[in-house]
Order: structure tokens, then C-alpha cells, then sequence
């Protein structure tokens, strides 16, 4: 009896710590660049010790004007884990429930699938117990108005993936 339930508790473990990659894994390139931009910004803080998964997106759009072009917009949400920062093998990094999820909005232009440098991608997390709907309404506005030089497309128009 105690070997079957020592069992199922390591089959569950390895189910958490695969969910953890998971998510991220099913993400289409394109949108997994601005996580990883994300997650790199976020690691350069010194006050964060933890390491840190994409946990699930909020919503996604993108506006392909052709030439290979695209402008992403992504909200998702980061998950602690129980690994410290900067561990390199994530494989048994289990997720953390007892620290707030970090709220992301991120958007970008990518041309033949690289993020460019200009216009300057716009990165915005905070811990959700802290995001007001003002600041929801600033990272969209900000985006928006990010000056992309193919005339004047509205991210947040556009139906994404």
C-alpha cells in the first residue's frame, strides 16, 4: 500500500514538472521569443530569486502587413517555481503555489522571425494582486501607439491566434 501511493505521489510530480514546460512548449515561435525576452528582463533583477515558467497566455494578436513582417502582442502569466534563479534544467521545476503570479504584456515587431530592435520592445509585469485595470489599459495604449512604420495598424484589432 505505502509503495502504490509513494508511486502515484512521484507520477504526479513528474506530471507538475512536466505541465511546467508544457504550456511553454505549445506556444508558437513567434510568441515564445517575446516570453523569452520577458524571462531575460526579468532574471536581470536582482531582486528576484526565484525562477520563473510562462504559465498560461491571456490573449494573443498579431498583425502580419505582409514583407515578413509582424507586430505581436502577448499577455500571459509567469509562474514561480521551486528551482532558483537561473537554473539551466527546468525539467524538475515544479511550480510554486504560494507566491503571486507575475502578470506580462509584451509586443514587439519581428521581421523574418527576429524580433527587431526599433521600434524598442515594450515589456510590462507586475504581480497580480497590484494590476489595475489602468494599468491594463496603459500597456494597450502603449502598444498601440508604438510607431510602426507600415501606416497605422491597432494591434488589439486584429484576431490572433
Amino acid at each position: 500500500m505505502a509503495a502504490a501511493l509513494l508511486w502515484l505521489l512521484a507520477a504526479g510530480t513528474l506530471l507538475v514538472s512536466a505541465g511546467a514546460d508544457e504550456a511553454y512548449d505549445l506556444l508558437h515561435e513567434t510568441y515564445k521569443k517575446g516570453v523569452d525576452l520577458t524571462l531575460e528582463q526579468l532574471n536581470s533583477h536582482v531582486g528576484i530569486n526565484h525562477h520563473f515558467l510562462f504559465f498560461k497566455s491571456l490573449s494573443k494578436s498579431d498583425i502580419q502587413p505582409g514583407f515578413d513582417v509582424a507586430y505581436i502582442y502577448h499577455n500571459f502569466v509567469l509562474k514561480a517555481t521551486k528551482c532558483s534563479k537561473g537554473t539551466v534544467d527546468t525539467s524538475n521545476c515544479p511550480f510554486r503555489n504560494d507566491r503571486p503570479l507575475i502578470d506580462c504584456a509584451v509586443c514587439y515587431k519581428t521581421y523574418n522571425g527576429v524580433v527587431e530592435a526599433t521600434p524598442k520592445p515594450y515589456i510590462h509585469c507586475i504581480h497580480r494582486p497590484a494590476l489595475t485595470e489602468v494599468m491594463k489599459t496603459a500597456r494597450i495604449n502603449h502598444c498601440n501607439e508604438m510607431g510602426y512604420s507600415s501606416g497605422a495598424p491597432t494591434l488589439l484589432a486584429s484576431i490572433g491566434a
